[in-house]
């Protein structure tokens, strides 16, 4: 691993020594604010100290490009997603054949699709067994077999009943500070913009952006280009000296949205890191972003472990890229937390939908999330 330290008087200018020497793919080992002895005391200039790493030397790039231009070419994204469905689809029924799936042996053949769809989606099976009692059981007790039309009925006024106190919906507009956390890669910074341009488009709001992820240039980078489409103005927050100053810079804008560092966050050093940098007194909604594509045990375990935080809603991403959103349902009610927005794509500021009880349903038993 190649390191580096940088000097320079801002940190724009050490950055974009960084960037010659090592790319955008650097990683920020550190940074500090360091003041230079002046003449008797005075005239003390600030400075800034970087230190940069970078773990490929430019032999090992030009190997991989060889490398990469021997190999077959890669599957369109769309066949590998396909055959990904199609081996769970597979393991599945396999698992099934093995074990045998005596679950719903008590219930009619009538009632067998929807709870299996259910079962699909990934829906814990204390909830499938309590909707497949309340159809069974009002079935029997008008001695009729229900359509489909009718049962899926029953089954909106369960959910429906269970959701009732658990919140829905976007931003307030009432806090002036939009905060977003997550673990890396379930799209925070995209969101966040998505998010924004509808709040400058729609509500004809002052829009900022604070990022706190100083981890990775890249990541700055992505955050600028969105800024600059909407524009809107960046502070980047190395510490909390700079969080402080990036809050007084942006106080005249009507909402500042924090992009929060993409970590291992199943890690308590870095929610214990986080606590640290951003400062939760401040007149603030906080929002936990998950993606729909992660296995619901990680998305509890992230759950707990920002649990020192006043998450206020959800935003589940990625809605477009499972079968089963059933893990959706079950955190909410496991957590009484409900749903902010979720995000079925990549388009900045289409792709983003303002949850509501209906829609959530709709995502889990129709899979159409404008329902």
């Amino acid at each position: 691993m190649k390191m580096k330290k940088y000097t320079a008087s801002t940190m724009v200018e050490a950055m974009r020594k960084v960037r010659e020497d090592f790319g955008d793919d650097a990683v920020i080992l550190s940074s500090n604010v360091t003041k230079t002895k002046g003449f008797l005391g005075l005239f003390r200039k600030r400075s800034v100290e970087v230190v940069a790493s970078y773990d490929k030397t430019n032999a090992e790039r030009t190997f991989e490009s060889q490398v990469r231009s021997v190999q077959p070419p890669v599957a369109e994204p769309e066949s590998v997603e396909r055959m990904q469905r199609e081996m769970r689809e597979i393991k599945q029924m396999l698992k099934d054949i093995q074990q045998g799936d005596h679950t719903f042996e008590k219930y009619p053949d009538e009632l067998l699709p929807v709870l299996k769809k259910l079962q699909t989606q990934g829906l814990a099976s204390e909830y499938i067994m309590e909707i497949g009692n309340l159809v069974f059981n009002r079935m029997k007790q008008d001695k009729v077999d229900f359509t489909e039309e009718q049962q899926m009925e029953l089954i909106r006024a369960w959910f429906s009943d269970c959701l009732h106190d658990i919140p829905f919906g976007g931003i307030s507009y009432q806090k002036k500070f939009i905060n977003v956390l997550g673990p890396t890669g379930v799209g925070k910074t995209t969101t966040i913009a998505k998010i924004a341009a509808r709040a400058l488009l729609e509500e004809k709001k002052k829009v900022g952006f604070i990022t706190t992820d100083t981890y990775r240039i890249a990541a700055i980078e992505q955050l600028r280009t969105y800024a600059n489409l909407l524009q809107a103005p960046v502070e980047i927050a190395y510490n909390e000296e700079d969080f402080r100053i990036a809050i007084e810079k942006l106080k005249d804008l009507d909402l500042i949205f924090i992009d929060t560092a993409g970590r291992n966050y199943k890690e308590a050093k870095f929610v214990d890191d986080l606590s640290k940098l951003i400062d939760f007194s401040l007149d603030m909604e906080t929002f936990l972003v998950l993606s729909t594509t992660s296995k619901e045990q990680d998305m509890d375990t992230i759950i707990r472990q920002f649990d020192q935080f006043p998450i206020k809603k959800f935003i589940f991403t990625k809605t477009d890229e499972t079968n089963s959103v059933g893990a959706i349902i079950n955190l909410m009610l496991k957590y009484g937390i409900g749903v902010s927005y979720f995000t079925d794509g990549q388009e900045v500021p289409e792709d983003l939908t303002e949850a509501s009880l209906e829609k959530i349903v709709d995502l889990l038993l129709v899979g159409d999330s404008c329902a």
